[in-house]
């Protein structure tokens, strides 16, 4: 029968729209103003903190509407901006400085649907508010790395071939090589120039050879540093769970992050800023502890100290960096102590293995290395930095070593979870301090929102109005699909994990607005020349929709072409309006075509009617 939809295709049309509305749904129901608690360095979070919380919110008479423990932090959750700013500072007084107390807003959304995997859309920088950093990589460190770097492959080079030297350190912006035997230093000369094209040699004197980095490789070394630590940084704020973050290079040396939805800076600068990796050395055998205490250390060893400030000597060649660590898991021992587990590349693997193959029962030592912004700088204006170095595991090699292995010694669950998240993440290849820091308030975003949100419902309005008086019940139709269309980018915005909503992103939709409805007025106009040609109602309606569909269908390809460029070459605001004009663009076509057929089929498919309203 014409203008009939079988069974199976409405059913589908109601399908289609009811799981667009499902998962739009969440978005009705807000996010809670809420506080986030985790610890800090060698401290625990468990039930006797969540209890410390609780009695100091009741105390102060703020009541919360939840406060639970999960993901090994406390959210507590209260009913407005006021209660959660002042219970900020109630707890932090009653926790004391071993905890962050972070201010975060909470989505709202009932169990129930969290359980079908329902999510409110993800809202970018300018609409929930958030924090900008503008950070800045030291390239000294970075340089200073690389020479050290140079020192110990000089070291084993020369070792290898046999070639006796005095001793190999950096000078300034050189590595300076000594020898005892003028011929032995310029064997060296020849063999190390032969195989460093990326260095300049010269010999001040017959014993000593200096070698110093290359413009153009002084130029990939800054280059390497400041890409390696974007992608490292990018890693970390996924760690942190932030949505849709922007994090982009701004010039030679600094880098720009965006974190919408992050209100407290405290747990992000922790995060972002922190350098930490890790080395592996063997620990020095027959070495006299109190001589060492005194500046007695024997050659090619170094002094530390553990936690517990116990003196360690460790050999100065390392066996092992952080940098070939590609998986990182807290965990627990078989004693119920905090431990790491440690993933290593093949190339990782192979050293460590190959190292310890002749170690077994000799002592290796876990070193742990941080970098923290002392706020001075330099005479040159670079930031400085207070690195820190501890011994946090000295164990016993009982096996050879291979890819897999675990550290032990961490003094808490947190801390074990935060260095795990630090080195899965990466080691920053050079130390980064913030040098801007911008937060956008939540009023001000809320005013973003509302702003857009004005300007698509007075566009709507204007839609409404035109449709209905100029096309009659098909322009009601028209408005229903339109409605029905907004739903549904809304329900497929929060489906997809990394859509985010920003201020252009609403302008994409206010866009689709017009589109969506573009559609239903080639085919209504379409049907008007039909039924004015003598065509019946029904081969009208049938007439109307299946030769529109070729012009609809080539207009939207052409802007959907039009926003994937846009996706793909943009950043930023330009990508938030291309992911909305795309998602737009489909569901219109959706509805316009098949949505609205459905009602129209619906109400006059199959009817003996000689005239139609419209």
């Amino acid at each position: 029968m014409l203008n009939k939809y079988p069974m199976w295709k409405n059913l589908l049309v109601i399908f289609v729209i009811a799981i667009g509305a499902l998962y739009a749904a969440p978005n009705l129901y807000g996010e809670d103003p809420a506080l986030q608690i985790s610890a800090t360095r060698n401290v625990a979070l468990d039930s006797a903190t969540l209890d410390q919380v609780q009695t100091a919110l009741q105390g102060e008479g703020l009541s919360a509407k939840s406060v639970i423990m999960e993901e090994g932090q406390i959210l507590a959750r209260f009913s407005n901006a006021e209660d959660q700013i002042e219970a900020k500072e109630v707890v932090a007084q009653a926790l004391g400085g071993d905890y962050i107390v972070a201010l975060n807003l909470a989505p709202a959304t009932p169990e129930w649907l969290k359980s079908l995997g329902g999510n409110p859309m993800k809202l970018g920088l300018d609409l929930r508010g958030g924090v900008n950093f503008l950070m800045e990589v030291d390239m000294n460190e970075a340089v200073h790395k690389q020479q050290e770097q140079i020192v110990t492959d000089f070291r084993a080079d020369l070792r290898e071939q046999r070639l006796r030297y005095s001793g190999v350190r950096v000078v300034g912006d050189a590595v300076e090589v000594r020898f005892r035997d003028a011929a032995v230093a310029e064997q060296a000369y020849s063999y190390l120039r032969g195989r460093n094209a990326n260095l300049v040699f010269s010999q001040p004197d017959d014993l000593v050879i200096l070698a110093t980095l290359s413009e153009p490789y002084l130029k990939e070394i800054k280059e390497y540093a400041l890409n390696q630590n974007i992608n490292i940084l990018r890693n970390r704020v996924n760690e942190l769970g932030v949505a849709e973050p922007v994090v982009q290079r701004q010039g030679a040396e600094r880098i720009t992050v965006e974190l919408p939805g992050v209100q407290d800076t405290a747990r992000a600068k922790e995060i972002l800023g922190a350098t930490a990796t890790l080395e592996f050395r063997m620990v020095a055998q027959n070495v006299d502890l109190n001589a060492a205490t005194r500046g007695l250390v024997p050659p090619g060893t170094r002094l530390y100290e553990d936690r517990d400030g116990r003196p360690v000597v460790l050999e100065q060649q390392v066996i092992l960096t952080g940098d070939h660590i590609t998986g990182a898991q807290s965990g627990f021992s078989e004693t119920s102590q905090p431990q790491v587990n440690i993933n290593l590349d093949a190339a990782g693997g192979n050293k460590m293995a190959d190292f310890t193959r002749d170690k077994i029962g000799a002592a290796m030592a876990t070193v742990f290395i941080e970098y923290k912004p002392t706020g001075e700088r330099n005479a040159d204006g670079s930031p400085q930095f207070d690195k820190i170095e501890e011994v946090i595991n000295v164990a016993t090699i009982q096996a050879r070593l291979g890819r897999n292995f675990r550290i032990t010694g961490i003094g808490s669950p947190a801390e074990a979870h935060n260095l795990a998240l630090l080195l899965r993440a990466g080691a920053l290849i050079a130390p980064i301090t913030i040098v801007q820091e911008r937060t956008i308030g939540p009023s001000l975003g809320q005013e973003n929102i509302n702003n857009g949100m004005a300007a698509l419902m007075w566009g709507m309005l204007a839609v409404v109005v035109f449709m209905a008086i100029y096309y009659r019940k098909f322009g009601l139709i028209a408005v229903g699909a339109l409605v029905v269309n907004l739903v549904m980018i809304v329900g497929i915005m929060s489906m997809i994990p990394g859509a985010t909503l920003t201020l252009p992103g609403i302008a994409g939709i206010v866009l689709t607005v017009g589109m969506a409805v573009d559609g239903n007025v080639l085919i209504f106009e379409r049907i008007r020349e039909e039924l004015k040609a003598g065509r019946s109602v029904q081969q009208a309606i049938h007439e109307g929709y299946s030769n529109a569909l070729s012009t609809i269908a080539d207009a939207n390809i052409t802007t959907l072409i039009t926003a994937l460029i846009l996706f793909a070459v943009g950043t930023g605001p330009v990508k938030g309006f291309a992911v909305t004009l795309m998602i737009g663009i489909a569901t219109s076509m959706f509805t316009s075509i098949v949505g609205s057929r459905a009602v129209v089929n619906a109400l006059w498919g199959g009817k003996r009617l000689k005239k139609l309203d419209i």
